[in-house]
């Protein structure tokens, strides 16, 4: 008798049954930690706190707190928070800007257990036009950013735990 698919696929079964997924709560707690890892860094940097509310001329394109913050809304936060910090060529931001391309990694993942389709965000479109505000006011910017990409994290660490959507 000739073994076929069959055959093969049930004398595998014992091997693919062993195997496990990571837990979505696993994922979940490491986002939780990643999160809590960028806001300590944040506060590393001895700058003065801006309010994330607060207007400050010239860097509008910085974003504040969104109101309703989905997986898909985090992630397009993020990037262009990324690509803010990036671009500022500075030694303090250099870890965070990882830990957000991490942390993005990591919405992906939960946004995949709850066959979510995240395309992966772009940054600011606009953003080449900035360079001149960026040039003439580096510090101001980081401040700025740095003050509202910890109020966001803190606002997304408050929001996993309700289980956001898509």
């Amino acid at each position: 008798m000739r073994c076929g698919p069959l055959c093969r696929f049930l004398w595998l079964w014992p091997y693919l049954s062993c195997v496990e997924a990571v837990p979505i709560r696993k994922v979940q707690d490491d986002t939780k930690t990643l999160i809590k890892t960028i806001v300590a860094r944040i506060n590393d940097i001895s700058h003065t706190s801006v309010s994330s509310k607060q207007r400050v001329a010239g860097l509008d394109f910085i974003p504040g707190l969104q109101p309703v913050l989905s997986l898909s809304r985090m992630d397009q936060t993020l990037a262009i928070y990324q690509q803010i910090l990036t671009s500022l060529h500075s030694r303090n931001v250099v870890q965070i800007s990882n830990d957000l391309e991490n942390l993005r990694d990591l919405l992906h993942l939960l946004a995949s257990s709850k066959s979510c389709p995240l395309p992966r965000a772009r940054g600011l479109e606009t953003f080449e036009s900035l360079g001149g505000v960026l040039e003439a006011s580096l510090y101001s910017t980081e401040v700025v950013a740095l003050s509202r990409l910890q109020a966001a994290l803190q606002d997304m660490l408050r929001r996993l735990d309700l289980s956001p959507g898509c």
